[in-house]
């Protein structure tokens, strides 16, 4: 009777203890689904030095500038596609993107799709804008889209309180045309796993503190608007609007502005965003569950649909040094 007691207690412990492990590994698993950005990535945006300044623009400089109005995306245009880097996937962003520009843009896109559509650009720009959107993680939130995708990204999604959609020149040369149809993106959706730098582009800062800007979410003091700057590169290789790793054909220039050999300077893109959020309200990046919605994977993308007559007129008010508007 001892030996049979004493595998009668072994056997309890071991239901209890893999019962007890069960518990552990799905509340681990339960908080690492959580939708909250990465410990200790929130800085207040008052403590941030600021940043260097532009590069000086020199005499053959391009000093332009063209706002192109596309509206702050109240039509809703949302989905889990990604035409840049994941054409023709469903899904294949693995998190909602928010868009601007072109009303058709999909995973199914095509060049001729595209250019028939409608858009949401004054002046008749058909390109697309788009990046991931930004949540309200204490309220429950999402859309119908969402639900078939099952990527994890939970919460209200914050409404952009402005888009603004601008091409720059460049400090050094002239600018040449865009090649229509061209894919761009910028900033690195892996960065937080990837533990390199080099692609985060994106930079987070608040209304009413020009030139402070940090890779880290920031906290605003009341009255101020969370903003991200998302930069283009602009240095293209004069031969293809696309390439296997979606950066190749289009680099970024040097801190002075200089482009690479081999490259030509086109029309600089900035994508620049601002959100209404109250002082200690959580909000978190879309991302691959793996990256945690750390704010340095913040990435956009683009496809430029204009018109070669859209495009030339964008060129010659950057090289002439006009400010315009479409």
């Amino acid at each position: 009777m001892g030996n049979e007691h004493r595998l009668l207690a072994l056997l309890v412990c071991l239901v209890l203890g893999t019962g007890l492990a069960a518990a552990v590994l799905g509340a681990s698993r339960a908080a690492d689904s959580r939708p909250a950005a990465v410990a200790g990535s929130r800085v207040d945006i008052r403590g941030v030095p600021l940043g260097p300044p532009a590069p000086p623009a020199g005499s053959g400089a391009s000093a332009g500038s063209v706002r192109v109005e596309c509206g702050r995306g109240g039509e809703g245009h949302r989905n889990e596609d990604n035409l840049v880097v994941s054409p023709g996937v469903r899904a294949g962003a693995h998190h909602t993107h928010a868009y601007v520009g072109n009303l058709s843009t999909d995973a199914l896109s095509t060049d001729d799709s595209l250019a028939a559509a409608a858009t949401s650009c004054a002046g008749g720009d058909r390109s697309t804008y788009y990046w991931p959107v930004l949540r309200r993680v204490d309220r429950p939130g999402g859309g119908a889209h969402e639900s078939p995708a099952g990527h994890g990204n939970t919460g209200e999604i914050l409404p952009e309180a402005s888009v603004e959609v601008e091409f720059r020149g460049s400090p050094v040369s002239k600018v040449v045309p865009m090649p229509r149809f061209l894919r761009a993106m910028t900033g690195d959706a892996l960065a937080y796993t990837a533990g390199a730098g080099a692609d985060v582009r994106a930079r987070w800062g608040c209304t009413g503190f020009p030139g402070r800007s940090t890779t880290s979410y920031p906290r605003c003091p009341a009255g101020s608007l969370i903003t991200r700057t998302l930069v283009f590169p602009s240095c293209w290789n004069g031969l293809d609007t696309s390439s296997p790793d979606h950066r190749s054909h289009l680099l970024f220039p040097s801190a002075r502005g200089v482009c690479p050999r081999d490259t030509f300077p086109v029309p600089e893109l900035r994508i620049s965003l601002s959100y209404a959020v109250a002082p200690g309200i959580p909000v978190a990046l879309d991302s691959f569950p793996e990256q945690r919605h750390s704010p340095r994977t913040d990435h956009a993308m683009f496809v430029d649909v204009m018109t070669d007559g859209q495009m030339d007129a964008v060129v010659a008010c950057l090289n002439e040094g006009r400010d315009c508007r479409t």
